[in-house]
């Protein structure tokens, strides 16, 4: 695995240019070598920063002169909703950045693999969320669990049986979560699955689809984009111990790169 690198930037919104241009540099060089590669796999996460350097992307000139055709988008976790939700990871990615990608015919939209949206009525999820307050999650464990086995079988079917990302992007919250994985919840230790479903997250909404810690962790390059000193405890933690489940971002790894880019107050307890 990649040594843990520290870039620190004067606030948020450097952060998010800096990043728009780093992801943009890392797709074009790596479509660029030589021999050319088939494709480059990037995979999102939601968050104020991240969809920050997505609207600096769609800006950039940079995007005019990268094989989009080639580059396939990913989602690290997702809110389990309806695909018109506004809490959507993908709906919030598309409207910044990808669907003009799509519309001028630079990005197939094949190339997007979004994770499965929640397909039920109102009345149906009002009456599963009743049984879950009730103590009955049957209904809502199948449906996620039904929703992480189908990306996982798209996963599998585009990347092979082991995934690999080129590129992760990742964002952490105050409590030191990941992706959708939650400290006191079980589904950071999940080691067999590439997907799993995340019944009563401790932030809304509730249900969440997330990539398991493994995968996560074999993707050739990881970066963070934290920033503000609401992350400084938990960032404290993270580089103190590793594969910590009180602290999953511990989990995060990259096996060529590793780069958390972040603000001096996130991590002014570890300097």
């Amino acid at each position: 695995m990649a040594e843990r690198q520290l870039v620190v930037y004067r606030d948020s919104d450097t952060i998010a240019q800096a990043g728009a241009q780093r992801t943009l540099l890392a797709i074009l060089d790596a479509l660029s070598a030589q021999p050319q590669p088939a494709r480059f796999d990037l995979a999102l996460t939601g968050g104020s920063d991240s969809l920050k350097a997505l609207s600096y992307m769609a800006s950039n000139p940079l995007t005019e002169v990268i094989d989009w055709s080639r580059v396939h988008i990913w989602w690290g976790d997702e809110r389990f909703v309806a695909a018109d939700d506004e809490d959507r990871n993908a709906l919030q990615a598309r409207r910044r950045f990808l669907d003009a990608l799509i519309s001028d015919g630079r990005l197939p939209a094949a190339n997007i693999h979004e994770m499965p949206a929640d397909t039920r009525s109102p009345e149906q999820v009002a009456a599963d969320a009743a049984a879950s307050d009730a103590g009955d999650d049957t209904a809502n464990d199948a449906l996620l669990d039904a929703a992480a086995q189908q990306y996982e079988r798209e996963l599998v079917a585009e990347l092979g049986e082991q995934p690999v990302f080129n590129l992760l992007i990742l964002g952490m919250g105050p409590d030191g979560h990941y992706a959708s994985l939650f400290p006191g919840h079980t589904e950071i230790n999940i080691t067999d699955r590439l997907t799993v479903g995340v019944n009563h997250s401790p932030k809304m909404p509730p249900l969440r689809l997330s990539l398991t810690a493994p995968l996560l962790a074999r993707s050739r390059r990881t970066w963070f984009f934290t920033a503000g000193a609401a992350k400084a405890d938990a960032i404290a933690q993270v580089f103190a111990k590793p594969d910590n489940p009180a602290y999953p971002s511990s989990f995060a790894a990259g096996t060529e790169e590793f780069i958390w880019f972040t603000t001096a107050d996130a991590v002014e307890k570890v300097l």
